[in-house]
């Protein structure tokens, strides 16, 4: 076995695999660029080697800065996560000429499944279903319109060498394609080092279910089960959860074994994923073969006790596997959020900042248990778990440089409505300040009716989105629920804030019982009756809420029990109120007097600026060009700008007609958020 491994790798997947490395004996080394010199995976290791300044492309894709830096470590295996070198045959070929073993899958493996477009054709030639497309490369724009006709929109246009989302885009005309198309070839440059475009029939509403497969250099291979990915934004998966609720046995283990077969056609071992579309019909076709550990591993790992990164590693040093198929068992259901630093009310774009506030959810430990690789005992019965893989700190900062994402945020219970639960609880306690974040819409998935039902696919969030994300209205039920709650410890507040004055000797007296609780545009006049367990809230219509919490004013986490339920409210001090944030909602509670609240009914409500005619940087970003001029007249969903930020090409688009009077930005430019980019007359 190894004694020090090196992670040519940043964030939450560095931390990751820090901690099997550490649970294994085995010493770790870091690489860092300048922006991640800070950096929790930098903390954590126990040795760290800088490589270069921060964007990716100067740094952590160099191959000769990590090959430098194995040499300066002395480490004799490399860990690459995923993204980044993670399915480059050049680095895989670099660490076998240098003596050091790659923590993946032989080079062959790679080169032949890692390039999607070589992939395809061996799954083709194995006669695997595969989606219609055009293979070859393709030089240009013009060429790209071409084979988007013959094929027929919808298209998808992929990256030969992406992943994560990256260097993908669907499009159904033809100046999409064109646009599609250079976008794609920019950013797989600029990720990936490789700007190779295929092209392929986009499937409508299909499900995105992958198997996870492992193999060993002695021929065994076995399949973990699935993973179902169907929500996906921009083509990146958003929530996964494992199994399918869509599966049934015989389908799973039909796409088991023929994934299995098609890792062992090409000699893979190490842990690898093959992606599968899927119809209503449970018809799957091959998609592709990631040569490498998923951004979702953690929740396969939590319905089968397996750690991946252990049997990874122990793969690396020549050790056969110990777990055989039979030994695979599929126990309870997880579920896994990814927190993205994106702000889902400005149409999921990136944001960046310093993190004021991060604090997640306690990790508690539940479900199977995996000894020297094999499975044992059973669940304990109705416990749920909750695992947070991250790779930041509260005061650290969220970089423009990397992928946005925070942390994977995952539950397990016996089943899918326990798990379902111990995530809405989970993202209710997840406290993140300072940045935008898309707690708030991964709230509100986790409420959906299609999710709960389990009967979503890729195109959930175009469908049950379209306009973009503009929070949650909560059923009057749990505003009443709310309501009670912030009465209850709006008492507290001024039982404390007479008690600090010293105005009165009997505070109860003083703070009174009866107040108005205003939100959403409702009221509710109540009276707060306390004793010493709690509060009874009572309602004009004589309806009664029991409260009770060990709240106090100043924290920001209420953790309440409201009529024998659990209410996690996030809680911030405003004037005369709080603003209470629950379950993809976010609003301000007012507790007044009655008669202040008379009074605040004659009040002139406050109007937001006029903005419309104005385009406003909606992220931190750099400005790669402009579409327009001073004087054009620009239509409805015109380009008019393109701004990059963490590695994506974000097109802005003009959404009514106007004239362009003034162009304040321009090429190379970096712009923070709502700088003003171009005005209208």
């Amino acid at each position: 076995m190894f004694n020090k491994i090196l992670i040519a790798n940043r964030g939450e997947i560095a931390c990751r695999v820090i901690k099997t490395a550490r649970k294994m004996g085995i010493g770790t080394v870091a690489i860092f660029s300048d922006a991640d010199k800070n950096a929790l995976h930098v903390s954590m290791a126990d040795e760290a080697v800088h490589i270069g300044p921060p964007p990716a492309n100067q740094s952590y894709i160099v191959i000769d800065k990590v090959m430098d830096a194995i040499r300066q470590s002395g480490a004799q295996a490399v860990h690459p996560g995923y993204g980044f070198l993670s399915e480059n045959s050049k680095f895989a070929q670099a660490l076998e000429a240098e003596g050091v073993a790659f923590v993946g899958p032989p080079v062959g493996a790679i080169e032949s499944m890692g390039d999607k477009i070589t992939s395809k054709k061996i799954a083709q030639e194995a006669g695997v279903s595969t989606v219609p497309g055009y293979m070859g490369l393709i030089e240009d724009a013009d060429e790209a319109v071409k084979i988007s006709n013959e094929i027929g929109y919808p298209v998808m246009i992929k990256a030969s060498a992406g992943g994560g989302g990256k260097g993908m885009r669907i499009a159904w005309t033809d100046e999409e394609a064109r646009e599609g198309f250079q976008s794609s070839k920019n950013e797989a440059a600029n990720s990936f080092g490789d700007d190779r475009i295929f092209i392929e029939k986009f499937v409508t509403q299909p499900r995105h279910i992958e198997i996870q497969v492992l193999c060993d250099s002695h021929g065994n291979g076995i399949y973990l089960g699935e993973r179902e990915c169907s929500i996906q934004r921009r083509n990146q998966k958003v929530v996964e959860e494992a199994p399918s609720p869509f599966l049934d046995p015989e389908t799973r283990k039909a796409m088991g074994e023929q994934a299995v077969a098609l890792a062992q056609a090409v000699n893979y071992a190490s842990a690898g994923t093959v992606e599968f579309i899927m119809d209503g019909n449970k018809n799957f076709y091959f998609l592709e073969m990631n040569t490498r550990l998923q951004v979702e591993h953690p929740v396969t790992e939590l319905i089968t006790g397996v750690d991946l990164v252990e049997q990874m590693i122990r793969v690396a040093a020549g050790e056969k596997l110990t777990i055989t198929q039979d030994d695979v068992t599929l126990t309870g259901w997880a579920i896994e959020n990814r927190l993205y630093a994106e702000d889902p009310y400005r149409g999921f774009l990136p944001s960046i900042g310093r993190l004021s506030r991060y604090r997640p959810p306690q990790e508690t430990a539940a479900g199977p248990m995996q000894v020297n690789g094999k499975w044992q005992g059973d669940a304990p019965e109705g416990e749920a778990a909750v695992r947070n893989d991250t790779g930041v700190y509260e005061g650290g900062e969220i970089s423009m440089y990397y992928d946005p994402m925070i942390a994977k945020l995952c539950t397990w219970a016996p089943t899918r409505e326990q798990a379902i639960e111990a995530m809405r609880v989970a993202l209710d306690s997840f406290e993140v300040e300072g940045i935008g974040h898309n707690l708030p819409f991964l709230s509100a998935v986790m409420d959906h009716p299609k999710f709960i039902s389990g009967d979503m696919t890729t195109a959930f969030i175009a469908e049950e989105y379209p306009d973009g994300f503009e929070g949650v209205e909560l059923p009057e039920l749990d505003l009443r629920r709310i309501a009670a709650s912030c009465a209850a410890m709006h008492r507290v507040e001024e039982i404390r804030r007479t008690r600090v004055s010293g105005r009165m000797d009997n505070h109860e007296r003083k703070v009174g019982k009866r107040w108005v609780v205003s939100l959403e545009g409702l009221e509710f006049p109540v009276q707060v009756n306390a004793d010493k367990e709690g509060a009874t809230v009572k309602f004009e219509d004589d309806t009664t809420i029991r409260v009770s919490s060990d709240w106090t004013p100043g924290d920001q986490l209420a953790m309440l029990d409201v009529d024998g339920s659990p209410l996690v409210l996030k809680v911030g001090k405003i004037s005369g109120g709080f603003r209470i944030r629950n379950r993809g909602a976010d609003m301000k509670v007012r507790v007044r007097r009655p008669r202040q609240a008379e009074l605040a009914k004659l009040m002139p409500e406050k109007l937001p600026p006029d903005t419309s005619k104005m385009l406003l940087c909606p992220m931190p970003g750099l400005v790669v060009k402009i579409d327009v001029e001073v004087g054009q007249e620009v239509q409805e969903g015109q380009a008019l700008c393109t701004i990059e930020a963490m590695k994506m090409e974000n097109i802005l688009r003009a959404e009514k007609k106007g004239t362009v009077a003034k162009i304040n930005a321009g090429p190379g430019d970096s712009l923070a958020v709502d700088e003003v980019i171009i005005e209208f007359e």
